[in-house]
Parts: C-alpha cells; sequence; structure tokens
C-alpha cells in the first residue's frame, strides 16, 4: 500500500462523523490501530488462530456477537466477504486489549447502550434485532445534526474507524478490495512495536 493509499484508508476510518467532531478517545483507539499496522507493508493480520480456538482478551461472548454485527452493517459482504468474514472482530479486541483502560471502557460503554437503545426501540438487544431495525439504529447515530444521543455518535465514530482499519489493513480487504495480490499481507499479527503499548 502506497503512501497515497494508506492516507485514504486512515482518512476513511478517522472519518466516522469527521475526524474533528469525533471525541477524542475514539480518534485515540483509531490511532493506536494505525499503530498496531506494521510501518513497511501498512498491513496487519488479525491474530491466527481456528475459529473455533480464538478466545477474545477484552470482549465476552455477547459484546463480541454485537461487534461482528455492527461492523458488518458498517462493511457488508457484498460481491466480496465484508467484515465479518475479514475477522474483524478479532482485529478490534486486540486494539481494546491494547488500549488506555478509560479508551477501553468508553467503547464497552458503548456496546451496552446499543443494546439499550435497542431494548428501548425494539425489545431486544442489538444482535436479535431485525437487519432492518439494526440498520436503522445506525443510521440514527452515523447522521450527523440526527438529534442522536452523544454517547451513541462517539461510539459509531469508535467503531466505523476501527472497522475500516481492520477491514481495509487486512489480507481480505488488501486482496479483494483494494487489488493487491496478497505479498503484503502477513501471516502473523505482528503487533504494536511501540514501548508504551507493549504489554
Amino acid at each position: 500500500m502506497d503512501l497515497d493509499r494508506r492516507q485514504v484508508v486512515k482518512r476513511l476510518a478517522l472519518g466516522g462523523l469527521g475526524a474533528a467532531t469525533a471525541p477524542l478517545w475514539s480518534q485515540r483507539l483509531t490511532e493506536l490501530a494505525w499503530a498496531h499496522v506494521d510501518p513497511h507493508t501498512h498491513t496487519h493480520a488479525a491474530p491466527a488462530a481456528k475459529a473455533a480456538a480464538w478466545t477474545p482478551k477484552v470482549l465476552d461472548a455477547h459484546q463480541n456477537e454485537t461487534v461482528v454485527a455492527i461492523s458488518e452493517l458498517i462493511i457488508p459482504q457484498t460481491d466480496t466477504p465484508g467484515a465479518k468474514a475479514a475477522n474483524v472482530n478479532r482485529f478490534i479486541d486486540q486494539i481494546l486489549a491494547a488500549a488506555q483502560p478509560a479508551e477501553r471502557e468508553q467503547f464497552l460503554r458503548g456496546l451496552q447502550w446499543m443494546d439499550a437503545r435497542a431494548q428501548e426501540r425494539h425489545g431486544t438487544a442489538f444482535v436479535t434485532a431485525t437487519p432492518a431495525q439494526q440498520a436503522a439504529i445506525l443510521t440514527a447515530i452515523s447522521t450527523p445534526d440526527a438529534g442522536a444521543e452523544a454517547t451513541g455518535r462517539e461510539f459509531f465514530a469508535a467503531i466505523k474507524g476501527l472497522t475500516v482499519t481492520g477491514y481495509y489493513t487486512s489480507e481480505i480487504g488488501i486482496r479483494q478490495e483494494l487489488g493487491d495480490d496478497g505479498a503484503l499481507f502477513f501471516a502473523e499479527f505482528p503487533g504494536c512495536t511501540h514501548p508504551q503499548h507493549r504489554g
């Protein structure tokens, strides 16, 4: 990925509601996600593990399902695989594990808010709402000046930034969407090399 392409993806990632209006904690999570992308290839690999063996470090089972559902709504499967196939949820869990506790809690609070909003409007958790109901909730929180609560708007900015970064620096994003031949993709998740993010 050349510098221009990297900047395009980064702008998409930071553009949940516009980088200028996104909350600081959301911007920090997205910047941390970019710190986990290899500086030479501008790619990452989601945590390598068979589907049955992978265990989230931060998200519980329900939270993970919610992240899968939301990320797939942001980048759905069309004629190419979507966020779910790219294991974006695993990338997001890795970033949350490396994040500062306050930023991690803000993200988890956002997931809780999504369930509360779905319960309030549709009498069910977000993951068990219909696709149309899920889309309506996301539309409301992703539209500027739509009157959505700050928690929902901020959460959407965060999860969109992480989803876009995770997808477009994954094997699927590079090969399917950006047209790379796969030579840039790493077989293992390198993690962040910055000393302050090592754990």
